[in-house]
């Protein structure tokens, strides 16, 4: 299927079209009320340095009921859709962001006024379950075949097990469970895939009685919360192989596979390593019939007075890093980290996968620094680099402050103010800068505590692709 075809010109053939087309001007980023007194929002913020609004929130548009807290949300159609014919006329057009503690799946509209959305509907968490028998809703990806929606909890918000529910790509119906022959995997959390080589990839975080209220330190310390990655047949949802990184690697987290279609390897966040608090990131690679992973990358506790630190880490005297996000470049190059405990996004270069090399990082909050952003040096940050999103091009870096309502108040007690910051990365050599115009924060969120951010035209965590860029057929 051509351009000329699809008719959606933010629909990439390569990776290599994707980084050369036009910069996004518009972000989009779910904030939710940890009162549950006020709907939870879809807020669209100017990212165009030309223009006169430039950093600045342009307009937010509310779901329909109270107590979602939309967490991850995506497009219904990206660059997949080009695997197969599977879409007439695909477009990338709608946002569906699910509701973490609701379960319910709200449906935004960006047409025909980009700048302004729209919620075109609402699908309740009862379809959900009867449909697909799960809930708790986390990460959705737009798939060749359907739209691949990881949950935590069971129907009805049963403990489990989780897994992955398939929507329609045009309607949003909740079609069925994915999976068709489960293996040994409970625990969900994230899903991808390798789209040429039919493979799919889930991690593992918790059921929702796991994550409800917090870190559980007797689950934690017991290493029960989820420490494996699960390798699976694409096309049918059948288990093939699950890597266990050792249960003292609690809470394996985002995937970001190589963009690189050819490719079969991908990186891989850990939380947080019981025995001594650091947090580390694995490569998971094809060797021969199977998959094999390595550590390849360890970021240590941080020592600090404990009359800093919340209750729930003061016993330790010191700061976990807490990797709750990372992030890899379309160019298979750069790969950043969120080290939210810390307060610090770090990148790394990554030209070899195997052996990363760190060039560059910035502090911004964190537990016990509350780093300030240098257009507002006086006043202390709170949360820290979580959700971290990259520009197609590699060059401009999306980062925003909360993890989970509950989770925040642990870590963060006195409160966690929203703030989407924006850094600006070299890519030819490394390093990365803070972009002091750009600094939506505060009451500019309206009471919402922002989480993920979504770019007009596609993001570096957003589109899966079917032809490598050396591609000329």
């Amino acid at each position: 299927m051509t351009e000329t075809e699809h008719g959606d010109p933010t629909l990439y053939r390569t990776p290599a079209d994707a980084i050369a087309a036009p910069p996004e001007k518009l972000a989009y980023i779910v904030g939710f009320d940890r009162t549950e007194q006020h709907p939870d929002a879809l807020f669209t913020v100017d990212t165009d340095p030309e223009s006169p609004t430039y950093g600045q929130v342009l307009s937010l548009v509310e779901v329909s009921g109270t107590g979602d807290e939309l967490h991850h949300f995506g497009w219904n159609a990206c660059s997949s859709a080009l695997a197969h014919a599977c879409h007439e006329h695909p477009e990338r057009r709608y946002l569906l962001a699910p509701g973490l503690r609701s379960s319910r799946l709200h449906v935004f509209d960006t047409q025909p006024d980009p700048t302004r959305p729209t919620l075109l509907k609402t699908i309740e968490a009862k379809e959900l379950a009867d449909r697909a028998g799960y809930s708790r809703p986390h990460t959705l990806h737009c798939g060749p075949d359907g739209v691949f929606l990881s949950c935590l909890g069971g129907a009805g918000g049963a403990d489990g097990p989780g897994g992955v529910a398939l929507l329609d790509h045009d309607t949003f119906e909740v079609r069925r469970a994915w999976e068709t022959d489960r293996g040994p995997q409970h625990l969900a959390y994230d899903v991808w895939w390798h789209l040429n080589h039919n493979v799919a990839i889930t991690s593992e975080w918790g059921t929702p009685s796991m994550i409800e209220n917090g870190v559980d330190a007797e689950l934690l310390l017991g290493r029960r919360y989820g420490h494996a990655l699960h390798f699976w047949e694409l096309d049918s949802g059948r288990h093939l192989q699950r890597l266990d990184l050792g249960d003292q690697h609690q809470m394996v987290l985002e995937l970001r596979p190589a963009h690189d279609p050819q490719a079969t390897w991908g990186f891989v966040g850990v939380v947080v390593d019981v025995t001594d608090l650091s947090a580390s990131v694995w490569l998971w690679h094809r060797d021969g019939d199977e998959f094999t992973i390595r550590k390849v990358i360890t970021i240590p506790a941080e020592a600090a007075d404990s009359d800093r630190l919340p209750p729930v880490i003061r016993p330790f005297g010191a700061v976990p890093p807490l990797i709750t996000d990372i992030n890899l470049s379309v160019d298979d190059r750069w790969l950043y980290i969120s080290a939210w405990g810390t307060g610090e996004l770090i990148q790394y270069d990554v030209s070899d996968p195997f052996h990363p090399r760190r060039t560059a990082s910035v502090r911004l909050g964190g537990i016990a620094g509350r780093v300030p952003h240098p257009r507002a040096p006086e006043v202390p940050l709170t949360g820290g680099p979580q959700m971290v999103e990259i520009s197609r091009d590699g060059r401009r870096l999306y980062l925003t402050n909360s993890l989970y309502g509950s989770w925040d108040d642990q870590f963060y007690p006195d409160g966690v103010e929203p703030w989407l910051v924006k850094l600006d990365a070299d890519t030819a050599h490394g390093g990365l800068s803070v972009d002091e115009r750009f600094f939506p924060h505060g009451e500019e969120f309206c009471g919402r505590r922002v989480h993920q951010t979504r770019l007009q035209g596609g993001d570096a965590s957003s589109d899966s692709y079917c032809h490598p860029s050396d591609s000329r057929s």
